[in-house]
């Protein structure tokens, strides 16, 4: 799982349970698209997008780990026909890390259909098929290594039986794509910008709580499948602050994995190189060009990159392989917007 089901206040309300980031090269712009309420999780009520909730884009421009435009989308409660009305707003400068600041809306639409801007913003959201793929045998044992410190047990793990556990499984994705001028503005020195996804709860007391924080994929696998405080504690914050509050417990558990494996001369050395590289948790992307994540490099992530297999394979430092790829994902994603996989 990349960010499916994490942690027991995201496991709360499904709605707001962000599985995935994806950040592409689309027909028009740049694509932002998180997925959310899993089929995987079961039946309920309501089904799609929380009407007390918020879904956040946050896109960093400087490098500062700060958020400098937030595109914002809410929903109204599902009607007879299981339709949602959303609203897209764009918050801008100071305002763009406060809950409260209204912003400027940007387009009005309905869950199923497009809706767009005069200057070519599109949003769509709606129920599609995942993309993602993951072997349930391979994910436990790399969550008990990074737990235990200890290596990678695959011991009697047949590769040649791998299955992904998602196939089959859909979620409800918001797909927002924008041209690159709008995104970038005019007073951008580069291309370059990091980019992470918020859904946050309206609070009683009139506050925002923030439920779900995903910016890198895999690293609540890695991390916290057997430590599900520290699940709940990554997904609150900023990432700002990531590597102050979370980078010494990541690198001692990669260190604990790596000198298990025999790696590294200095396991401790490359646990702190790597808990740098994952923290602060963003994804860094080129606007205008092709996304690829890989092991020499993160940029952005298309539909179909192989995060599990990158992401397992740097924090062990030894080659940790699923044994399936985007062959195994059921329903495949789209060359036009929204791009997403069609719901079965």
């Amino acid at each position: 799982m990349s960010h499916h089901l994490d942690s027991p206040i995201a496991r709360q309300d499904i709605r707001l349970d962000i599985t995935d980031l994806y950040l592409f090269r689309g027909e028009t712009g740049t694509v932002f698209n998180i997925n959310v309420c899993h089929s995987i999780f079961g039946e309920i009520p309501a089904p799609g997008y929380h009407p007390e909730g918020m879904y956040e884009f946050k896109i960093d421009r400087d490098g500062d780990a700060i958020e400098d435009v937030t595109y914002r989308v809410t929903f109204d409660a599902r009607d007879e026909a299981g339709r949602q009305r959303f609203v897209l707003r764009k918050i801008e400068g100071g305002d763009a890390a406060d809950p409260h600041a209204p912003g400027i809306a940007l387009a009005r639409g309905v869950t199923g259909e497009a809706a767009a801007t005069a200057n070519g913003v599109r949003i769509w959201a709606g129920k599609a098929g995942d993309p993602f793929w993951i072997e349930p045998d391979v994910l436990h044992a790399v969550g008990h290594a990074f737990q235990d410190g200890t290596v990678i047990d695959l011991a009697g793990w047949d590769p040649a039986k791998a299955k992904n556990l998602f196939a089959g499984h859909t979620v409800y994705s918001i797909v927002l794509e924008v041209p690159d001028a709008e995104l970038l503005g005019g007073a951008a020195a580069s291309r370059r910008i990091g980019v992470w996804a918020v859904a946050t709860l309206a609070t009683d007391a009139g506050g925002w709580r923030s439920i779900n924080r995903v910016g890198l994929p895999m690293i609540h696998p890695l991390f916290t499948q057997f430590n599900e405080d520290l699940g709940n504690r990554l997904n609150a914050g900023r990432p700002a602050d990531d590597f102050a509050t979370y980078g010494a417990v990541v690198a001692r558990a990669i260190a604990g994995v790596v000198a298990a494996n025999g790696t590294s001369e200095d396991p401790k050395g490359y646990g702190e190189m790597v808990a740098h590289r994952f923290f602060p948790n963003i994804l860094p992307y080129e606007v205008g060009t092709a996304a690829t994540f890989g092991f020499a490099e993160w940029n952005g992530r298309s539909l179909t990159d192989n995060a599990p297999d990158v992401m397992f394979s740097i924090a062990a430092n030894a080659p940790v392989r699923l044994g399936i790829g985007k062959e195994s994902v059921t329903a495949k994603p789209a060359h036009s917007f929204p791009y997403v996989p069609h719901a079965a």
